[in-house]
C-alpha cells in the first residue's frame, strides 16, 4: 500500500450486491465486475470501471491482481457473552437441551464482570481481525446477569468505538416477561444502554399477551426488537407467525429482526405462504444461523441427521423480505466451533443454503442486508462518499474465494491498511480451569 492517504485500488472485482451509484460496470454471470476504487483519506472518492483511472492517479495505484473486494462485514446475530466457554463447559452430546443446561450452569458459576469482559474482548479481536465492522450480540439477561453483563457491554462499546460498532439485545425466555416488574426494570436497563429489546419465543399459552407486552414497551421506550424464534423442527412452533401478527397488530414502526425460524421449513406449503405474507407486510428482517442450526438441529445419538436446520431464505427473498446470515455462537455449548469470521459464515451458507448457481444477490446477506436490519446507514455497501472499509481477497471468482479460508485477506479500515491478528487461545487459559 502507498504511504499517501490518497490511492487507487485497481484490477479488482466487485459484486453487484455490494455496489451502488456506479455506472458503466460490466457484471459477469456470477455478478462480478472489474473495477477500480479511488480512496481519499478515510472515504471512497470514486468507483470506476477497470482501466479508467486518470493518469494523475496512476502513480498511487495498487494492483489487486483481479482479487474480489467486499465491504467490511456486518454480523447481526452473535453471543459474545457466551463465547469460548467450551473448554471449561462442553456439551458432550451436542444437543440443544444439553447446551441450555451447560450454559446455565456456567453462567451461574463463572460469569463475573471480569470473565465476561475478557471473553468479549477476545471475541471482538477475532471479529475485527477477520474484517467485521459492526456486530450485534445478545446478552443473557436473567437475574442477576443483567446487572453484570450490561455494564461490561457499555465498557466494550466505548473501548471498540471506531473499530467495531456494537449493538446488544437482551435475551431471556419469553415466559419470564410474566414478571412485569422485572421485565420493566430490564427494559429500562436496555434503554439506558441504547440496546435492543429481545427474547426467545416459544409456544407458551400466553405468547400473544407476552408479545403484546414487549411491543408496547418497545414503542414506549423507542426500542427495536430482536427475537430468537422456533429453533426446533416441531411443526407446531409458529412463534414467527405470531411475531409478524403482533407487529401488524401494533403497527410497529421500529426495526424487528428474527433469528433461526427453523420450524418454518417443516410446515405445510399453505401455512408457509401465509406466514411469509405476514412477514413481508410487517417489514420483519430474518437472519439464519446456518452453522449453528445445522450443528444442533436433528441431532440424535447414533442417527444421521435428515435435514439442514435452516429456514426458508430463498422463499423469503422472493417475497421481498430482508434476509441475512450471521455467526451465532462461538466455541460454547451451542456450537463447538467458529471464530466470528463472516467469510466462513458466507462460505458455509453458500454450501448449506445453496447461495450459488445463480449467485444472485446473496453476498448482501453478510453486508448490506444485516446493516439494514441493524439500522446502519453507512455500512455494507461500496459507494462514492462512504467510509473506505473493505476487504480485498486473493480469490478472483466465487469458487476461488470460497474454496480456501482466505487467511491472507487484506483489511482496509477508514482508508488505512490494518494488520489485525487473531488472538491466541492461550490468552484465555486461566479462565478455562474447570
Amino acid at each position: 500500500m502507498p504511504e499517501s492517504p490518497d490511492y487507487t485500488l485497481v484490477n479488482l472485482r466487485l459484486h453487484r450486491a455490494h455496489v451502488a451509484g456506479v455506472p458503466g460496470l460490466a457484471f459477469d454471470v456470477e455478478g462480478f465486475a472489474r473495477a477500480e476504487i479511488a480512496i481519499a483519506g478515510a472515504r471512497i472518492a470514486a468507483i470506476r470501471p477497470a482501466g479508467s483511472t486518470p493518469e494523475a492517479e496512476s502513480v498511487h495505484a495498487v494492483d489487486c491482481r483481479g482479487g474480489i473486494a467486499f465491504p467490511a462485514f456486518v454480523d447481526c446475530h452473535t453471543h459474545i457473552d457466551k463465547g469460548h466457554i467450551w473448554p471449561r463447559k462442553p456439551n458432550p452430546g451436542g444437543s440443544f437441551p444439553g447446551a441450555l443446561e451447560a450454559v446455565g450452569e456456567d453462567r451461574r458459576a463463572n460469569w463475573s464482570s471480569t470473565d465476561v469482559e475478557r471473553r468479549m474482548e477476545f471475541s471482538l479481536s477475532c471479529a475485527y481481525a477477520h474484517g467485521t465492522r459492526a456486530l450485534r450480540t445478545h446478552l443473557d439477561s436473567l437475574a442477576p446477569q443483567e446487572d453484570i453483563s450490561w455494564p461490561v457491554f457499555a465498557e466494550m462499546r466505548a473501548r471498540w468505538k471506531g473499530r467495531i460498532e456494537l449493538q446488544a439485545a437482551c435475551l431471556f425466555g419469553i415466559d419470564e416477561a410474566r414478571d412485569e416488574a422485572w421485565f420493566n426494570r430490564l427494559a429500562d436497563i436496555v434503554a439506558t444502554n441504547r440496546g435492543v429489546l429481545g427474547a426467545v419465543t416459544y409456544m407458551v399459552p400466553d405468547l400473544d399477551a407476552l408479545l403484546d407486552r414487549m411491543f408496547v414497551k418497545a414503542m414506549e421506550l423507542g426500542l427495536d426488537l430482536d427475537f430468537h424464534a422456533d429453533e426446533t423442527d416441531n411443526v407446531e412452533a409458529v412463534s414467527l407467525d405470531r411475531i409478524a401478527e403482533a407487529a401488524l397488530r401494533h403497527r410497529f414502526e421500529g426495526r424487528i429482526l428474527v433469528g433461526h425460524c427453523c420450524s418454518l421449513a417443516r410446515q405445510p406449503d399453505d401455512q408457509i405462504a401465509s406466514t411469509l405474507d405476514k412477514i413481508a407486510r410487517a417489514g420483519l428482517s430474518v437472519v439464519s444461523l446456518p452453522m449453528c442450526n445445522m450443528y444442533l438441529q436433528d441431532r440424535h445419538a447414533g442417527v444421521t441427521p435428515r435435514w439442514r436446520g435452516v429456514t426458508l431464505l430463498h422463499e423469503m427473498a422472493a417475497h421481498g423480505i430482508n434476509v441475512a446470515v450471521a455467526s451465532d455462537n462461538t466455541r460454547d455449548p451451542f456450537y463447538a466451533y467458529g471464530d466470528l469470521d463472516m467469510l466462513e459464515v458466507y462460505r458455509e451458507a453458500t454450501r448449506i443454503l445453496h447461495f450459488d448457481h445463480p449467485v444472485g444477490l446473496w453476498p448482501a446477506t453478510v453486508a448490506a442486508n444485516p446493516a439494514r436490519a441493524m439500522g446502519l446507514a453507512d455500512a455494507g455497501m461500496l459507494q462514492p462518499g462512504s467510509s473506505a472499509d473493505l476487504l480485498v481477497f486473493r480469490g478472483r471468482s466465487l469458487t476461488e474465494l470460497l474454496a480456501r479460508p482466505e487467511s491472507r485477506r487484506t483489511l482496509i479500515r477508514d482508508g488505512k491498511l490494518i494488520d489485525a491478528t487473531v488472538p491466541d487461545y492461550h490468552d484465555l487459559d486461566d479462565l478455562m480451569e474447570r
